[in-house]
C-alpha cells in the first residue's frame, strides 16, 4: 500500500477542519436564533421538548467543537509525524546513497 500526500495536505486539511469548526457553531447560533420566534408557541411535551432545546443548544454546540478539536489535535499529530517521516526516509536515503559504491553499478564493461 503506497501513501501519496503532498507536504502541505494535511495543513490544508486541518485549514479546513477549523474553518468547519467555525461554521458548525454559527450554523447552531443562526438555528438557535432562527428558533427564537417559536418560544411561547407550544404547550406540554413540545413545550419541554423545545425548552430543552434551547437549554442544551450550548452544550451540543461544545460537544461538537470539542470533537472537531480532537480531529484537528489528530491531524496535527499527523502531519507531525509524516514530516518527520518523510525527513528520516531523506536522511536515510542519503546515508545509504553515501555508502553505495555507484562505480560498480556501471555495466560499461570498461
Amino acid at each position: 500500500m503506497q501513501f501519496d500526500l503532498g507536504s502541505t495536505t494535511l495543513s490544508e486539511l486541518g485549514k479546513g477542519t477549523t474553518a468547519s469548526s467555525t461554521d458548525l457553531g454559527t450554523l447552531i447560533r443562526q438555528l438557535i436564533a432562527a428558533a427564537d420566534p417559536l418560544e411561547g408557541k407550544f404547550n406540554g411535551a413540545g413545550k419541554a421538548a423545545f425548552d430543552s432545546f434551547k437549554l442544551r443548544a450550548d452544550e451540543v454546540t461544545d460537544a461538537l467543537n470539542g470533537a472537531l478539536n480532537a480531529i484537528l489535535g489528530g491531524q496535527s499529530g499527523m502531519d507531525t509525524a509524516f514530516g518527520a517521516g518523510d525527513q528520516e526516509s531523506e536522511s536515510n536515503a542519503h546515508q545509504n546513497m553515501a555508502g553505495a559504491n555507484f562505480d560498480a553499478a556501471r555495466f560499461s564493461g570498461r
